[in-house]
């Protein structure tokens, strides 16, 4: 497999990707249920349960694909550092030296036992308490992330530096992800309920994202930039390597998300103030701008999921 000059592994990247955007998921969508749906106001209580239910359920979902390609991603990851074929590296010899010797391999330990925490935590979901508890462990899991890539292998203070930018990176991308899906499913919902309640809850929640929105995007560039300076280096290494030229591609498809993003926030949400029948329309226009975000966002996922690979630019210049 070959993209921008460069080899890959394929069924690697893959694997990556699907399981970023899994573990993203999950976390933006408990962080959307906590900050977002889970303040409607008293009359819109019943149209807030049915998103809590809902969410519930794709979260569980979230979580098994999670599991499931860390799993994947863990077997794949053995048999490169053995450089056995994958039948062959499946062994307990190898697969133990990996998890106990390996940075990555007691990372993959410590993210395993999160994700069972969590998965108890969600099965007493109907206790306020322990629905917290859910929100600090997915932010753990989705953090952890970090120390298994780039930022991982950055020593001194500049690795102490690289961790928190990308810890957080990580942390607000999942945020925005996973509340547009959440998004997404809420909207699906109040366009069924056309009640005031309903109606009321909808643009609430929107405009509660929104305002997150502002400081997930702010976020998201700033340990960008940071992540970008400390992994390419200079402006030749970002125009002139395969490396850069997939950073300069993931920018682009931010700023193409910025700007549906912006679109929705000072355009579509304040007309949900409109009347009944426009409100309709302005939902559905909601779910349409988001559902792209989403995907451009999965595109950025698969282009994090190459990157993570690759050699960075900063050696390869």
């Amino acid at each position: 497999m070959d993209w921008f000059g460069v080899a890959l592994d394929g069924p690697l990247v893959v694997i990556r990707a699907l399981h970023f955007a899994a573990t993203a998921m999950t976390t933006g969508t408990l962080i959307f249920r906590a900050v977002v749906a889970g303040s409607a106001a008293p009359a819109a209580k019943s149209v807030a349960m049915i998103v809590r239910v809902q969410t519930l359920r794709v979260v569980w979902i979230y979580l098994a694909i999670s599991v499931a390609s860390g799993l994947i991603w863990f077997l794949l990851e053995a048999a490169s550092m053995s450089g056995l074929s994958l039948e062959e590296s499946t062994t307990s010899d190898v697969l133990l030296t990996v998890a106990n010797e390996t940075q990555f391999g007691r990372m993959a330990e410590i993210r395993c036992l999160l994700a069972a925490i969590l998965a108890g935590c969600l099965a007493l979901d109907g206790f306020a308490p322990v629905r917290g508890c859910a929100v600090a462990i997915s932010l753990a899991l989705i953090a952890a992330i970090a120390w298994t890539g780039h930022a991982g292998s950055t020593v001194g203070e500049l690795g102490i530096l690289h961790l928190a930018a990308d810890a957080f990176h990580l942390v607000a991308a999942a945020a925005w992800i996973g509340g547009l899906a959440s998004l997404v499913l809420l909207l699906s919902v109040a366009m069924r309920d056309q009640t005031h309640a309903g109606v009321s809850f909808a643009r609430d929640a929107t405009q509660r994202f929104s305002t997150m929105g502002i400081a997930i995007v702010v976020t998201v560039f700033a340990t960008g930039l940071v992540n970008t300076w400390i992994l390419v280096g200079s402006l030749q290494a970002l125009v002139a390597t395969g490396y850069g030229q997939l950073v300069m591609l993931k920018v682009a498809l931010f700023a193409a998300m910025l700007s549906f993003a912006a679109a929705n926030r000072f355009w579509l949400t304040p007309r949900l103030a409109l009347s009944s029948a426009s409100k309709i329309a302005v939902q559905r226009r909601l779910v349409r701008n988001s559902t792209i975000e989403i995907a451009l966002a999965l595109m950025i996922l698969a282009i994090v999921g190459v990157l993570g690979t690759l050699q960075p630019a900063i050696q390869a210049a």
